[in-house]
């Protein structure tokens, strides 16, 4: 097999666990050379106050090396944005930052396409056009991914997606085990990601199930919060058969 080098582009730390970390995790065992750039810090994202203490943002970047250590991956590359929030209207904080969304696509597309570039990347990996879930900081990761391809002249570009009857599925699943909040609407992930009939690729996981697994547990600030759990640690609480069957796929669209 001849061996090739995928960049995996996410927003924010945790991302790669819950959408490529098993494609990632057997591409490293295959004997692929595997990047991962994060566009942001996370920052904004929800976590208990404990979790959050010395800054979220310091903390969820030592959960992304611990992930990135699970997975093998050979290279982590942070492009420096701060987290956008859930609406991308994120403020830069004096000294910090410029959050992503509020940065010229072009500087970020370029940043990406130097680390293509350096990396003779044959593959990149990136989100779909909605962003899956429709968060701002995706659909910019997707935007300037799309253009550092195009700059970098990388041949190949998949888009990371769920079917929406799996996604919703898995959701109906785990709130028999978790009580979500009120204001989480389980339908609307119904409407998210791409319909069974975009997928082009699926990669079978599952003999890297407990890989993924870890790389999710390693993100332990966005399993609670100050009210309770969230929606990673009602994945995590699946027993393992059933956590495989879902999880032991994934999917792409290539562009």
């Amino acid at each position: 097999m001849t061996a090739r080098t995928l960049v995996f582009v996410h927003a924010h730390p945790d991302d790669e666990a819950l959408l490529t970390a098993g494609t990632m995790a057997r591409a490293v065992a295959e004997g692929q050379r595997v990047v991962l750039v994060v566009a942001t810090d996370g920052g904004a994202g929800l976590a208990s106050t404990d979790m959050a203490e010395g800054g979220l943002a310091a903390r969820r970047s030592r959960e992304l090396e611990q992930s990135a250590r699970v997975l093998g991956v050979h290279r982590l590359v942070r492009l420096g944005y701060a987290d956008s929030g859930l609406h991308g209207d994120a403020a830069q904080q004096p000294g910090g930052p410029v959050p992503l969304c509020a940065a010229p696509m072009e500087d970020s597309a370029a940043a990406l396409a130097q680390v293509l570039t350096e990396e003779h990347a044959d593959v990149l990996v990136t989100y779909d056009p909605a962003g899956g879930y429709g968060h701002p900081d995706h659909v910019r990761v997707h935007e300037l991914s799309v253009r550092a391809a195009t700059l970098a002249g990388t041949p190949r570009v998949f888009e990371a997606t769920i079917p929406r009857d799996l996604i919703a599925r898995a959701v109906r699943l785990a709130a028999k085990v978790y009580p979500f909040p009120p204001e989480f609407d389980p339908t609307s992930f119904e409407r998210a990601f791409s319909p069974r009939s975009a997928i082009t690729h699926r990669v079978d996981v599952r003999r890297y199930i407990d890989t993924k697994r870890a790389s999710m547990m390693a993100h332990a600030s966005q399993a609670t919060a100050d009210d309770g759990d969230r929606t990673l640690a009602a994945f995590l609480r699946l027993p393992r058969l059933v956590f495989r069957r879902v999880f032991g796929t994934e999917w792409y669209v290539e562009r």
